[in-house]
């Protein structure tokens, strides 16, 4: 029987283990896509207890551990609520015998043994010791550290088109910086016209682009300005959450009278929705080819499900799930029309659906391009495919239908900096993967060609494919 969590976690065979060990482990990371708050990486924040790094931190934390957390009948109080930061990671402890096969469990544990020292198990017997050793290694473990000690040379933030990028203009003249952070534009606000919060934005965009917006040309000026600034602090990527993917086209005279009835505060038809939508997706593709950035579409997820939640926790704090909308021949068409005028920029699609992952693994190729390596993208598992077996579909579908060796790897999709041990995460399961097909007879056992393979999957594709953002 394998000791839980050894040097050979996750990795079932020999080659698996000289895959990981000898190519994957000491890669540095790329992460693509992130939550992280830029302002705790330019004042190196320090943090008051183990809990604000790995379950809750204000607002914000990890929505994977607050769902079981739910699930036990654990009271909002211990979890978003007012309950003490060591009353939250009691709590916590609490779940965790009940996490077998969850991801949560490898997560945490890997979590408190990279960055801790911390080999015991989480339970309620071991909490409070574990919290105690925890916290008092916090003196050390500044923000900077550990992104430090995860090996990052780039990550990428999630920013509205409005913020000012104070923190990552400072960050980029920071010359004592070992790692770039980069922003990522991400114009939800702007996309989603039918809701409540669409022209309170449009008067913040006016404003920090000096731009009036009385017609869509002047939306478009003031969205290109702030491409144009974003660019300029090293922006290589935006990011849509499309839940629901429409495809409307409409001539630029109908785009530009529903616009003006949204500017009125007039309701609008499901069908004039749709056409502004695809217009606006459709005009900020373009303008993501223009300045050379990738764009991500992260696709079909049922957000804010709990009415009770929302009024009482607050909007996306847990409360998703999986959506089942059809969207293939839409997203599609979004792609087309883009291509058809050779205005489509690099794209990775991300489905929350696992049944969908056929759709986008065989959609990608259907849009590559000459002289671009791997230009459209099946995203890395995401969400609640992110975890031992969702990755394992995903990486089995990309391989079955595309090249797996052109795929630029994971990322980590939170605001935890702790979670950067889910690289270590992907990279164990990458290197099984490719260690049973080797062990099988499946592929030669060419280990330096496949290790080459393994290294550029870790960090090497996404370099190349963000060339504009290595700067470090």
């Amino acid at each position: 029987m394998k000791k839980f969590l050894d040097e050979d976690f996750l990795l079932e065979n020999r080659t698996a283990a000289k895959l990981y060990h000898d190519y994957a482990e000491n890669m540095p990371v790329f992460d693509y896509f992130s939550h992280v708050d830029p302002k705790d990486v330019y004042e190196n924040r320090r943090y008051a207890s183990v809990t604000q790094l790995m379950l809750v931190d204000g607002h914000f934390g990890d929505h994977y551990k607050w769902r079981v957390m739910r699930q036990c009948g654990i009271q909002e109080e211990y979890i978003t609520g007012n309950g003490s930061d060591e009353e939250k990671f009691l709590k916590f402890a609490e779940v965790m015998p009940y996490a077998i096969g969850n991801p949560l469990y490898h997560w945490t544990h890997l979590e408190l043994k990279r960055y801790f020292g911390i080999t015991e198990t989480l339970s309620p017997l071991s909490a409070k010791r574990i919290y105690a050793a925890a916290d008092s290694k916090l003196d050390n473990l500044t923000a900077r550290k550990l992104i430090e000690m995860s090996n990052v040379r780039t990550l990428s933030t999630t920013d509205d088109p409005v913020d000012s990028l104070e923190w990552h203009v400072k960050l980029r003249a920071d010359k004592t910086m070992k790692f770039a952070v980069l922003p990522s534009f991400k114009p939800d606000k702007c996309v989603n016209i039918e809701l409540d919060g669409f022209l309170p934005w449009l008067k913040q965009l006016e404003a920090v682009a000096e731009n009036k917006i009385e017609t869509l040309e002047g939306l478009e000026t003031a969205l290109d300005k702030r491409a144009e600034f974003f660019d300029s602090v090293g922006c290589v990527i935006s990011d849509h959450s499309l839940d629901v993917v429409f495809y409307e086209p409409a001539t630029r005279a109908e785009v530009e009278k529903i616009f003006k009835k949204a500017l009125r505060g007039k309701k609008l038809s499901e069908t004039d929705v749709a056409k502004y939508k695809t217009y606006i997706l459709l005009y900020l593709g373009r303008l993501y080819k223009k300045y050379g950035w990738a764009q991500q579409y992260h696709v079909g997820a049922l957000r804010n499900n709990s009415v009770r939640a929302l009024k009482n926790v607050g909007a996306d704090t847990g409360f998703d799930c999986v959506g089942d909308g059809a969207f293939a021949a839409k997203l599609a068409a979004i792609l087309k029309t883009l291509d058809e005028t050779d205005e489509l920029p690099k794209t990775i699609l991300y489905c929350v659906d696992p049944s969908e992952n056929a759709v986008l693994s065989t959609l990608i190729n259907c849009f590559q391009q000459e002289g671009v390596s791997g230009k459209i993208q099946f995203g890395s598992g995401w969400w609640f495919n992110n975890h031992k077996f969702g990755i394992e579909n995903q990486l089995r579908e990309l391989s079955s239908v595309a090249l797996i060796g052109k795929y630029i790897g994971t990322l980590t999709d939170t605001r935890s900096l702790l979670s950067y041990s889910r690289h270590e995460y992907f990279r164990r399961i990458l290197c099984n993967e490719f260690g049973k097909l080797i062990e099988n007879g499946e592929y030669p056992d060419d280990i330096e060609s496949v290790g080459k393979i393994v290294q550029d999957i870790c960090y090497n594709n996404a370099v190349e494919y963000f060339k504009k953002s290595v700067t470090f």
